[in-house]
């Protein structure tokens, strides 16, 4: 029992869990004797996911992250499912790059919606069953795009630097030991972030620098485990994980 697997028996529930760093961290933790609960728009994807892990390890969840309702769904499945969650990785996230004097309004308020509201929602949701339980842990993904501010990407980064305040705000209110908070500020992954960016140009920019340098969605999921791997009493609070190569 000593060499035990410290991830093994955990209860994680993932947003954005259909593709990406949220299905990579599901298929990791799984593998590493987690239970999942997996949460996402694309139901069809999650059950894909799901059919391919064992079926007492894993839930899925039909999980749209600006529906407060639907985060306590989330968390109720897991509590409900397996009697208790340990860790909430809140993965969701959308990125409508352009710039600020295109005025797309509509873009922004996405990206608050789901990338900050998104956030609130599942602190919202997860933080009663925390402290009732006397421990939790919130995982959150932020992004390097708020440690270095571009052009063309600075609502997205807004949104991310808002999430890294909350989730400090957050730590400060927290240390009394029953809630550990960790952000992971991933750089260029291989992902589907390209399929909002509507100007062809930079769309195709930054497709070329995932393919060309990003990191598999694999390493970020490592660097989530290795967060949640920690012991009691250990917080890790920040990483940040990009390519070597990456600005």
């Amino acid at each position: 029992m000593e060499n035990m697997d410290p991830i093994t028996g955990k209860v994680v529930a993932i947003t954005g869990a259909s593709s990406g760093i949220g299905e990579a961290t599901a298929r990791l933790l799984a593998a590493r004797g987690a239970r999942v609960v997996l949460g996402a728009r694309r139901s069809d994807r999650l059950e894909r996911i799901a059919a391919e892990l064992p079926p007492d390890q894993v839930r899925t969840v039909a999980t749209d992250v600006t529906r407060a309702e639907d985060l306590l769904r989330l968390v109720a499945v897991a509590v409900d499912e397996f009697g208790r969650l340990d860790v909430l990785v809140s993965n969701a996230g959308v990125g409508s790059i352009g710039a600020l004097a295109d005025g797309d309004v509509a873009s922004w308020s996405a990206m608050i919606d789901v990338n900050l509201r998104g956030v609130l929602h599942g602190i919202a949701a997860a933080q009663p069953v925390f402290r009732r339980q006397g421990s939790g842990h919130f995982v959150t993904t932020v992004s390097t795009a708020g440690l270095k501010i571009l052009p063309q990407m600075g609502v997205y980064a807004g949104t991310k630097n808002a999430v890294r305040t909350v989730i400090e705000a957050l730590r400060q209110e927290s240390t009394d030991g029953v809630i550990r908070t960790t952000s992971v500020s991933p750089g260029f992954v291989r992902t589907e972030f390209d399929g909002t960016v509507t100007d062809p140009v930079l769309r195709n920019q930054i497709r070329t620098n995932m393919d060309t340098f990003g990191l598999a969605p694999d390493a970020v999921a490592r660097a989530i485990a290795f967060a949640i791997e920690q012991p009691d009493g250990v917080e890790i609070g920040d990483l940040t994980i990009r390519p070597t190569v990456q600005n």
